[in-house]
């Protein structure tokens, strides 16, 4: 997907769990890419890919709402996802990282190092954490050589919050999302390290704990939505994932 699709996902994702785009609220295309400034192209790309993630409903004519998201579905699909990742995790210390998933690994690793290395972060160095931290989570997920692992992640991808591509952040408060994305770079550097030592045990902690990192956010969402106030987050998972 282009950078610009990209982005316009971003942002919606972002509208909707912030409450700009409140539940039950009808979307159609051309507004929302005038409302953007984009085409519709994107924009129709965006309602598809967040209907998958659970944050729309198509209606039956034309158009999408906004679904009602629960704190229960965002808690449990968030916890699944730990589960799986920090499995396969422990599963790709214990079967040893080919030479090329190594690489590849710390290729990653070096492009996050200096991409957060001069202390800012902007909208486009997001669109490229994305998808490096993609890449990451597959190639982990690949070296568990266990099929099972990735069939269950799709299955557990059509919840909020649970995709690991699904990247929501604050425009607004870029300062607190490269501290954020930051912090998520360095759980990367950890869990490598310990899959590549073959410490199962620790690389599944670790990677559990990566995709809960999220649940706080989540709930940090939830309290403010219920005290009538907005907030962006970020789903991982961020979210930081």
């Amino acid at each position: 997907m282009s950078k610009p699709g990209q982005q316009v996902i971003s942002r919606l994702r972002q509208m909707i769990l912030s409450g700009e785009l409140e539940s039950g609220q009808r979307l159609a295309e051309i507004p929302t890419a005038e409302q953007l400034s984009v085409s519709r192209t994107p924009v129709r790309i965006a309602f598809r890919t967040l209907e998958q993630e659970g944050l729309l409903t198509k209606l039956s004519g034309r158009g999408y709402i906004v679904r009602q998201v629960t704190q229960a579905e965002i808690s449990g699909s968030i916890e699944v996802r730990g589960v799986l990742e920090g499995l396969a995790a422990r599963q790709a210390a214990e079967n040893t990282l080919s030479k090329a998933q190594t690489n590849e690994l710390l290729q990653l690793l070096k492009q996050g190092d200096e991409l957060f290395t001069k202390g800012t972060i902007n909208e486009q160095d997001l669109a490229t954490y994305h998808d490096m931290n993609q890449r990451f989570h597959q190639i982990i997920i690949e070296a568990s050589l266990n099929p099972a692992i990735a069939e269950a992640l799709s299955r557990n991808e059509h919840l909020p919050f649970a995709s690991v591509s699904a990247l929501a952040f604050d425009r607004h408060n870029l300062a607190q999302e490269y501290r954020r994305f930051n912090f998520a770079h360095m759980q990367h550097h950890a869990v490598f390290d310990a899959i590549s030592h073959g410490q199962g045990s620790r690389a599944e902690a670790i990677m559990r704990e990566h995709a809960n990192a999220t649940h706080s956010y989540a709930k940090i969402f939830s309290q403010m939505e219920e005290n009538g106030e907005k907030m962006h987050v970020l789903n991982n998972l961020g979210t930081i994932t």
